[in-house]
């Protein structure tokens, strides 16, 4: 269902390959946010990660009872509406552009169509993907990283309210602060999550299947997001540093604040700083939502895709 299938009987148009992702987006965002509140928590804490006085958080499990003890439950969804709008254009931006592409690989190089060539055009088309998602909705993540970063004093009251102030404050510059990691990492990442992802179901599926089972979506679709999240997850970290440069003052209650001037800067900084190591900070909670979030997009995608395939 992933990708062009010049076999098939019938065919989405590319404004319904648009509503399933958004469909997928959406739903996936409202179901891992609390793990991507975590992440991030974890991602711009300049202490290492261990159980000592200075240390705000060591733990997923730790980290989770301490927001809500001090922030209440909600906090688990801080930036959630920022981050649904992100997710929700992500979603119709990546699943749009990589169906057009692929479709548009097989009528104009039939060669590459081949059961061995896929995976490689898979992986180009899912790159080119993420890319133009990335760019189309990253003034959100910006934004979404913000609100999840503030603590006890709140720089922000709302996503509007925090859309305007850094316009006011920091200009157009302001909501793409991060975006060349993004960029860096989105290819290699996108790609490397589409072409696993369609190569196991292509390498598990049986002739006689109508549709891809729920649960093998669900696995090949945690697996493809676990690999491709780990492949370049520095680049993950830098990022989030990069989009609050400017905003320390909203992060007093969670120890040290971190400045950069750019990318290569704030990635030699933290390993002089903080060690190597330092650049996995969160891999394990990021992993688990990179998994999560995999294995619910690819599925809910499938299943929209079908369910619209069968209404036709």
């Amino acid at each position: 269902m992933v990708g062009y299938d010049e076999n098939a009987s019938k065919r989405l148009r590319d404004s319904e390959y648009a509503v399933a992702g958004a469909t997928s987006g959406g739903l996936t965002r409202a179901v891992s946010q609390p793990l991507d509140v975590i992440k991030i928590r974890f991602q711009l804490q300049v202490e290492p990660l261990k159980k000592d006085a200075n240390a705000k958080y060591w733990s997923v499990s730790q980290a989770l009872r301490r927001i809500i003890r001090e922030e209440g439950v909600t906090a688990l969804w801080k930036g959630h509406v920022p981050a649904q709008v992100l997710s929700i254009l992500y979603g119709v931006a990546q699943a749009t552009c990589f169906e057009v592409l692929t479709r548009e690989v097989w009528n104009i190089a039939p060669e590459w169509r081949s059961s061995h060539q896929r995976p490689i055009v898979h992986f180009v088309c899912g790159g080119a993907a993420g890319i133009f998602a990335a760019v189309v909705s990253f003034p959100f993540d910006v934004v979404r990283t913000r609100l999840v970063a503030q603590g006890k004093l709140k720089v922000y009251s709302s996503t509007s309210h925090a859309v305007r102030e850094i316009l006011k404050k920091e200009g157009q510059r302001g909501l793409f602060r991060g975006l060349a990691p993004v960029l860096i990492q989105m290819a290699p990442h996108s790609g490397i999550q589409f072409a696993t992802y369609t190569a196991l179901m292509k390498l598990t599926s049986s002739k006689e299947e109508e549709k891809p089972a729920v649960e093998r979506s669900l696995i090949i679709g945690a697996l493809a997001g676990a690999v491709s999240k780990s492949a370049v997850y520095p680049l993950d970290l830098a990022k989030k540093r990069l989009q609050v440069i400017g905003f320390e003052a909203a992060r007093l209650d969670f120890g040290q604040t971190f400045s950069t001037s750019g990318l290569f800067h704030c990635i030699r900084k933290i390993v002089k700083t903080e060690g190597i190591l330092a650049l996995y900070k969160g891999l394990w909670p990021s992993t688990i939502k990179a998994g999560v979030v995999s294995a619910l997009y690819f599925t809910f995608y499938e299943n929209t895709c079908a369910l619209m395939l069968r209404l036709k």
